[in-house]
């Protein structure tokens, strides 16, 4: 297994935006929520799954799922986004380390917005939290899919707590400066990512070295 990065944070944090600095070092990335889009992409099972599990109603006229119809249906009804995590969760888990052992760079760059949520920094050898004050992650929903505050604030209180997710990371990247602040931070982070690369090889067994937990 390649070197795996997670990068996560709350909604808003800038999780993108960080990728795509990385990008720019020539670091590859696997999006575990462009994996999930594909997963109930027209014809593949997953949908399939979520349509007997959830009916069909939350399929659209055009055959895709109504991700706003099962939004509603999960939010707040634990049993249900359960049953729809059971069905994605392991197709996601699987999909992203399938993904990561054809990547090319140093190390690979794993975002996972849930990860703390979903106990997933255990598939990663090192966690990076993308992190900002919550006043910036609901102006900068707010402004992004034109949702009022009290949404975003539900939002914010069904994920992990930012002090949750701060104490699972190895590094932090504070996200509430300017773009040069940001990629600052990011090459200095490169530069310790790659230093820790070279202290993981060689390693004296095969498959995914775990993190301590």
């Amino acid at each position: 297994m390649p070197y795996l990065v997670g990068l996560t944070g709350g909604i808003g944090s800038g999780k993108s935006r960080v990728s795509q600095h990385f990008a720019k070092l020539g670091i590859d990335s696997i999006d575990s929520d462009q994996i999930a889009r594909e997963l109930v992409a027209p014809g593949q099972p997953a949908l399939a799954e979520i349509m007997q599990a959830f009916g069909p109603q939350i399929i659209g006229q055009d055959g895709r799922l109504n991700r706003a119809s099962l939004r509603k249906l999960v939010f707040d009804d634990i049993i249900a986004r359960n049953r729809l995590e059971n069905i994605l969760h392991p197709r996601i888990r699987s999909t992203l380390l399938e993904r990561s052992q054809h990547a090319s760079s140093p190390y690979v760059l794993l975002v996972i917005p849930l990860l703390v949520e979903n106990n997933w920094q255990t598939l990663v050898n090192r966690v990076v939290v993308v992190d900002c004050a919550p006043a910036t992650q609901v102006r900068r929903v707010m402004q992004r899919d034109n949702i009022d505050e009290n949404a975003v604030r539900a939002i914010l209180a069904a994920q992990a707590s930012r002090s949750q997710r701060l104490l699972m990371a190895d590094d932090v990247i504070h996200n509430d400066a300017d773009d040069a602040n940001l990629a600052a931070q990011i090459a200095a982070l490169h530069r310790t990512l790659l230093q820790q690369v070279e202290k993981h090889r060689p390693r004296g067994k095969t498959g995914l070295p775990g993190r301590k937990t």
